[in-house]
């Protein structure tokens, strides 16, 4: 992989990280009507254009899928997934648990790809058969093995159209709850970082878009993490500039934990 990747990501996400810390605590958002779990900001905005702008005028033939832009569709190999701000909640009410996520897709295949958390001065960077690293550090998922070691993650949404979802969630969450040592949740990018770098044990999330997903998915991996959906089930971008809005399910851990979660997670389904 060329070093150019990694120096475009790495200034990427420095310079969207300087424009979210400048605005951070002084903006205001809108809920979008298409999805009222999201909210949008100036500063949403702001960062995806700089984005998209800079791969432009690098790379003017690949594809782009941004949250706010939507697809540019080049009929290249290479696609750029973008999400300008994960945790724009977060952002708005003045809690430091947000960042910029981007990553590279080759066909169907992430191959380089960070996010930044600009509160914490923190970014992180992966490439495929490489590895995971923060400011330059690398890093690993956890090394424990069982479940009731770890302090997990599980990113929840409402679900007012189908209020029926948000009950048998909850059921699910009540089962991985009872066998881990404690629950942490910012529902944002933060909790995947603290994954890869082995603070967190699990991620866990059945509310996703690609942009979500992309990035984290070779940040944890790279960092000796397993992703698939939340059912085990391998996650594929096959039709990926048709996918945008398509909803994608999440289940990120270490092999063994992944496991176990796995193991409980389809217990709950029958019982439920």
């Amino acid at each position: 992989m060329s070093m150019e990747y990694k120096e475009f990501i790495f200034e990427t996400l420095k310079e969207a990280a300087e424009i979210a810390k400048k605005n951070f605590g002084k903006v205001s958002g809108i809920v979008k009507k298409d999805d009222t779990n999201q909210v949008l900001t100036e500063t949403d905005v702001m960062i995806g254009k700089n984005i998209v702008d800079r791969i432009k005028k690098a790379y003017p033939k690949h594809n782009v899928i941004d949250e706010e832009t939507g697809v540019i569709n080049n009929r290249s190999l290479f696609t750029w997934v973008i999400d300008p701000i994960d945790g724009t909640s977060n952002f708005i009410s003045g809690l430091p648990f947000f960042g910029t996520q981007i990553a590279l897709l080759k066909d169907d295949l992430p191959i380089v790809g960070g996010l930044n958390l600009p509160f914490f001065e923190e970014i992180y960077f992966a490439e495929r058969s490489i590895g995971t690293f923060c400011n330059g550090k690398r890093i690993k998922v956890s090394n424990e093995t069982e479940l009731v070691s770890i302090l997990a993650s599980y990113g929840i949404d409402s679900h007012k159209e189908e209020p029926e979802f948000t009950i048998r969630e909850m059921k699910v969450l009540g089962e991985i709850v009872s066998n881990i040592r404690n629950l942490r949740v910012t529902n944002s990018c933060y909790d995947a970082a603290m994954v890869a770098s082995g603070k967190l044990g699990a991620y866990l999330h059945q509310s996703m878009k690609i942009w979500d997903i992309v990035p984290l998915q070779i940040v944890i991996e790279e960092a000796g993490g397993v992703v698939t959906d939340f059912y085990g089930r391998e996650t594929n971008y096959k039709n990926h500039l048709n996918e945008s809005e398509e909803h994608f399910t999440f289940c990120a851990a270490s092999p063994i934990l992944h496991k176990q979660l796995q193991e409980i997670i389809h217990k709950s389904i029958t019982r439920v």
